[in-house]
């Protein structure tokens, strides 16, 4: 296929995404809305017992933390960034608060 210059440059920067987003790619069994369903499918080939039913048992905790969108555990949030800011490198030293805000000042 022959494109014209302009064209090859706009179907490239499709894939390119803009500054301060980070490509996030899942894949496997554990990908998608189909979880349960290939986790189940896999547990019945390898002829494995079910995964208990954690729907009936709910902890009701006191954590100010919101849960993970994904898994709903516990999220731990690492670092909080400013409005326009660009993450930067991991500190030398690993700070003793988990929950610091970068401040581009």
């Amino acid at each position: 296929m022959t494109l014209a210059a302009n064209e090859f440059i706009r179907r490239f920067l499709l894939h390119t995404l803009p500054r301060g987003f980070h490509r996030i790619r899942h894949y496997g069994l554990l990908a998608g809305s189909a979880r349960k369903d290939s986790l189940a499918q896999a547990r019945s080939l390898l002829e494995v017992a079910p995964a208990p039913d954690d729907a009936g048992v709910t902890q009701e905790t006191a954590d100010p933390r919101p849960p993970c969108p994904c898994c709903g555990g516990t999220m731990i949030i690492i670092e909080t960034f400013a409005r326009g800011c660009r993450p930067r490198a991991p500190p030398a030293a690993r700070q003793t608060n988990r929950e610091t805000i970068h401040d581009p000042a």
